[in-house]
């Protein structure tokens, strides 16, 4: 059996596909944006990925470095401790020596 459609079922029917048209190319656009975008941000990403290694490499270059510094301040910590402990014998012993030569003239 056929079912005839009027006229007004049509253009109800028509502007329903119409719609939907709409909607699946609007969806096409955004799909289209949404990869568009994901494939800048990648890019972006990569170059941020990069840059994040060479910081890194310095950051690493720096703690290296840091470290030497450490040591060397610790010999100078332990050389200057020495020298504290030792300052006063040897002022004693330059001015018994000053002392000396003073009163043998």
């Amino acid at each position: 059996m056929t079912d005839y459609v009027t006229r007004t079922e049509f253009e109800q029917l028509a502007t329903r596909v119409d719609i939907v048209e709409r909607e699946v190319d609007g969806e096409k656009m955004v799909t289209r944006h949404v990869l568009t975008e994901t494939r800048r941000n990648s890019d972006d990403l990569a170059a941020i990925k990069t840059r994040l290694d060479r910081v890194e490499q310095k950051v690493d270059g720096v703690a290296q470095e840091l470290g030497e510094v450490r040591k060397d301040l610790a010999d100078v910590r332990g050389r200057v401790s020495g020298l504290a402990a030792t300052l006063p014998s040897l002022i004693a012993d330059t001015m018994r020596k000053v002392l000396r030569e003073r009163d043998g003239r």
